[in-house]
Parts: C-alpha cells; structure tokens; sequence
C-alpha cells in the first residue's frame, strides 16, 4: 500500500478489524519511512456488475461512486464515515446475493434513499431532490411532509413504492 503522505509502498499493518458484516477488513498502516498512519478497506472482488443507466447505457457498478453518493448527501451532517461504509457494504452484498449481473439504476437509487432514510432524514431528502429531479420547493414540501408517515420501503419490490 502507498502512503498518502511520501508514497512510500514500506508499511506495516498495526490494527486490523473485521467489519459488522463481514464484508471487509478495515487495516491501521503506519508508514515505515516516514511514521504517518493512515487507514485502508480491503473488501472481496466484486463479480462484474453492469448499471443500467436510464437512457440504456451501462457502467460497471463502482462501490467508491456508491459512498461519494452518500458522502455528498451526508455533508456537513452527523453521520460516521464507518456507517456510510457500512451502507454501501449493505447495498453491494444484496446486488451480489440477487444474482443479477445488470443492475437498473433505479432500482439501486431505491436502495440508497432507503438506507438514507433510516440512517438520516436530511441526507435521505438532499439525495430524493435529486435523485427524483425535484423542480421546485413544493415537492420539497411533500417530500418531508410523507416522510412522518413513511415506514423506509423495502427494496425488495421496488415498483410499489416508487412516488409520482
């Protein structure tokens, strides 16, 4: 592993940890040259995925494209980095355990408005307004209004839950 301080590839691992799941290890690294420490995830190859865009496009399914999408719906909000992970741990194990190889875009979006509903409202509606292309404030309006009475949808049959 390179350090992100001298790119030095001379490490030793000082801490590693299982994560909830089981789906990676999370290792503290402390470079030998020049002593920073810094954290790495080690996770299983994934099978090649295919997202299916909406305008019938596809791109393989990227888990760091996953977690910037929560890191940007979470920005400035009190959300761990290590849940964040943890979400998109959720959502690659159950794309994986589904066997498909071609993924539609909606239907992972589903996936993750529901993780960000349970794991923060603010975040879960930042991620709707776009995700559902609000056009203006009134939708934002209804959005919080049926969140109060919303238990988060299951994934499993996503075209019930679908709004509009």
């Amino acid at each position: 592993m390179r350090c992100p301080k001298c790119q030095n590839q001379d490490d030793k691992v000082i801490d590693s940890r299982v994560s909830r799941d089981g789906g990676s290890i999370r290792r503290r690294r402390e470079c030998l040259t020049c002593n920073t420490r810094f954290t790495t995830y080690e996770h299983v190859e994934q099978a090649d995925l295919l997202v299916v865009k909406r305008n019938g496009a596809r791109e393989a399914f990227d888990r760091e494209k996953l977690i910037r999408s929560f890191t940007k719906a979470c920005e400035k909000r009190p959300v761990s980095f290590e849940k964040l992970h943890g979400a998109a741990d959720d959502i690659a194990t159950d794309l994986e355990a589904s066997g498909q190889r071609e993924i539609p875009s909606k239907l992972l979006g589903l996936k993750v408005m529901d993780k960000l509903h349970s794991i923060d409202p603010v975040a879960y509606v930042r991620y709707a307004s776009v995700y559902r292309e609000f056009q203006d404030v009134g939708e934002f309006i209804n959005e919080i209004e049926s969140m109060e009475h919303r238990v988060p949808a299951s994934v499993v049959h996503p075209e019930l839950f679908t709004q509009k």
